[in-house]
């Protein structure tokens, strides 16, 4: 059974009948909303005393044309632009901004006071933790795993930086504290410990420079004039 705070701004096309809005949630016009949480409440609260989740949550805002699939769950005092759209079972925790047209896969974890530019493309399985920033058009395969602490345990994090436009191939791990320069390429797999220069095409574990960016381009353009080998089977 759904919940709608009656804090709440919902200006939705469809809610779901078991969605749970809490606090002074924004849900901007034109936007889908299935049965996810909106502005779930930060630790520190439910660990304290309270009648309702509704009583102590700071709401969270959703931009104009968001797309919040089934079982997502998103933390109050995040902010989501227009038209996001969301996989199953997302996790979006509190702090965290993500600009407009961002696509995130099910089962994507987004952890706290996280920056993510516009038009981002993340994948499904991907783990983003703590104040990791992601800048415009960046790519992230799934299962792509980003760090924060070099020693874990630790009590110092060191969040990874992502610019413009690089590419980040499936099963890759990005190391504590690197930077993954404009445009950059890692290579499926592969385990990042330095930063990677704008441009460059990294492979391997440790990660290696391989070639630049324009022969990537050049490959991917060829690829792309072939049919996939499934379909020249068949033929």
């Amino acid at each position: 059974m759904g919940f709608r705070s009656a804090r709440a701004d919902i200006r939705a096309r469809y809610v779901d009948a078991d969605a749970v809005i809490l606090g002074p949630s924004v849900i901007g016009e034109d936007s889908f909303v299935d049965a996810v949480v909106v502005g779930y409440p930060v630790r520190a609260k439910i660990l304290g005393r309270f009648k309702s989740l509704d009583e102590v949550s700071e709401g969270a805002k959703i931009g104009q044309n968001a797309i919040l699939r089934r079982g997502s769950v998103i933390y109050e005092r995040a902010l989501i632009g227009s038209g996001v759209e969301l996989g199953h079972n997302v996790l979006i925790r509190e702090d965290t901004i993500i600009g407009d047209g961002v696509r995130i896969g099910t089962g994507s974890i987004i952890e706290k006071e996280v920056r993510i530019g516009r038009n981002a493309w993340i994948q499904s399985m991907v783990y983003i933790p703590n104040g990791t920033v992601i800048e415009d058009d960046v790519f992230i395969g799934p299962n792509a795993v980003i760090t924060n602490d070099k020693y874990p345990p630790s009590k110092r994090l060191d969040p990874v930086v992502i610019r413009k436009g690089a590419v980040i191939g499936a099963n890759a791990t990005l190391v504590a504290g690197i930077e993954i320069g404009e445009g950059a390429v890692v290579a499926a797999g592969a385990v990042v410990t330095r930063d990677v220069p704008p441009g460059a095409v990294v492979a391997g574990v440790p990660a290696r420079e391989i070639s630049k960016l324009g022969e990537y381009v050049e490959k991917r353009r060829e690829y792309e004039s072939r049919p996939p080998r499934a379909l020249r089977r068949l033929s």
